[in-house]
């Protein structure tokens, strides 16, 4: 086999980072500028503290029933360590056991390669349209964009991503990804973008859900080609897992000739076994359920059953920069259930598009500048409160507050000019670091006692502080002055 990912082996070859142009993990504009808009949207926070209120209850109640809910959070911690300490080995592995079960794997270094691969698979299988399962991966590579490119037409079949597509919108949480629209703008897009649907169309959730699915059944029972991603891959077996709470991925992972299935790397687990913690902690974590309403694994191909030819893309994307970080690495632990977006004051208030990539909220706030490198997404890591709540709230204890201090560090590290703040810091350090001219600096602060608060201001451009701020009286005395009498 020849490994075209890297796997978090800098010495040999240098990790890359996800390409740019290419896929959603990118904003147009910086965090504060694209929150602000959204702040302004009275709509959109109504929507947003609704859908999130509710998940939370539901969430926070079926967790309360699970009396080893720390320790299974725990154990999926653990393994989740593991997992990633031995990725390079388990991923061998789980390509043996796939090709052994009749499967193909490809391996993707970055977005480009795996959106080509795909493509690729689909004008082989001769078809040009595909349906697709809710997955976050090939969002993150902007393979519907590829696949349009290529005059091939994709089709969401999970209503909340059918709603984001005919909408001509952007996802905006990970689990709901068309949380911020409420029935009656889904109902208005339906009208403007559903071929066929009744004009009398209500807003009722049944109604809108019933349209849907007869939207949607010709095309599940007439398309080919399927593509997928994946909740989990076991090493020890070679076996795939989806979960989802509607049906439509089961009807894609059986009814078509092929499926494609792109995965994150880091979505391997190394035994069965281990699917017995994951599969308690994320339907709870995610959507307050005791167990997802559908569970689909499949291990490889099966004549006369399923697809009969199976493919399976192994995407890196950035992935094997971040493990190459000793601490953010521990981002890569992600089950994506969106437990962090749903506790989080911010992304309730500043919602998913703001973050300007397909993660948003505090997960995505330090995964996304991993993937991409932190130039391309320097202020997510500000976009957080440091609260805790998306700690205490994670299934598998991702500790992101701890890798948002370490971000942020990034980031004022790797600014191409000095700023305000780093030209005063290297002020004091150069006036602390002489006593006499200290001295001196602490007798002259003490004239400014003599003009008062309007004397105490700072000087451009650090008067912005001090214009709502007043700065503390000066001692009448100083500390040295003190000693040397005593």
């Amino acid at each position: 086999m020849t490994r075209r990912t890297f796997l978090g082996m800098p010495a040999t070859t240098p990790p890359v980072t996800a390409p740019a142009g290419v896929g959603h993990l990118r904003g147009d504009e910086s965090f504060p500028s694209a929150a602000r808009r959204s702040l302004a949207d009275p709509q959109l926070r109504r929507n947003l503290r609704h859908a999130t209120t509710t998940i939370r209850a539901k969430s926070a109640s079926v967790i309360a029933e699970q009396a080893d809910w720390e320790q299974l959070r725990a154990a999926g911690a653990a393994i989740k360590a593991d997992t990633l300490h031995r990725l390079p080995d388990l991923l061998e592995q789980l390509e043996e056991k796939v090709t052994d079960a009749g499967g193909v794997v490809h391996w993707a270094a970055d977005a480009v390669e795996a959106n080509r691969i795909v493509t690729d698979l689909v004008r082989a299988a001769g078809a040009d349209r595909v349906i697709k399962v809710k997955s976050m991966a090939t969002q993150e590579i902007g393979l519907n964009e590829a696949l349009e490119a290529a005059g091939i037409t994709p089709v969401e079949t999970d209503l909340a991503e059918l709603i984001v597509q005919l909408g001509d919108d952007r996802p905006s949480h990970i689990l709901v990804p068309a949380i911020h629209r409420n029935r009656a703008e889904i109902r208005e897009i339906f009208l403007r973008e559903m071929p066929g649907v009744d004009p009398a169309l209500t807003d009722d959730p049944t109604a809108l859900a019933a349209a849907a699915r007869r939207f949607l059944r010709e095309t599940f029972l007439s398309t080919p080609v399927a593509v997928s991603g994946a909740n989990f891959a076991v090493a020890e077996t070679g076996t795939l897992a989806v979960v989802e709470s509607e049906g439509n991925g089961r009807m894609c992972l059986t009814l078509p000739e092929t499926l494609i299935t792109v995965m994150g790397v880091e979505k391997v687990v190394p035994t069965w076994r281990d699917l017995e913690v994951f599969l308690q902690l994320l339907p709870r974590a995610s959507t307050g359920e005791r167990m997802n309403p559908y569970t689909s694994m499949w291990t490889g191909v099966t004549p006369g059953d399923g697809p009969q030819s199976f493919h399976l893309v192994l995407l890196d994307n950035g992935r094997s920069a971040v493990l190459a970080d000793e601490v953010g690495r521990e981002a890569l632990r992600c089950i994506r259930c969106s437990a962090c977006l749903n506790v989080c004051p911010v992304y309730e208030r500043a919602g998913g598009h703001a973050y300007g990539s397909v993660y948003p909220g505090p997960i995505g706030a330090v995964l996304s500048p991993q993937l991409t490198g932190i130039e391309d997404n320097a202020s997510l890591p500000y976009a957080s409160t440091l609260c805790g709540a998306c700690y205490d709230a994670c299934p598998v204890k991702i500790n992101i507050p701890e890798l948002l201090v370490h971000l942020r560090a990034e980031a004022v590290e790797s600014r191409p000019r000095p700023t305000a703040e780093s030209i005063a810091m290297a002020a004091a350090a150069y006036t602390m670091d002489r006593p006499r001219l200290y001295a001196a600096g602490q007798r002259a602060a003490r004239l400014s006692r003599l003009a008062g608060r309007r004397g105490r201001g700072l000087p451009p451009p650090l008067n912005g502080w001090t214009a709502s701020r007043d700065l503390p009286d000066p001692p009448t005395q100083t500390f040295r002055e003190w000693w040397a009498e005593r």
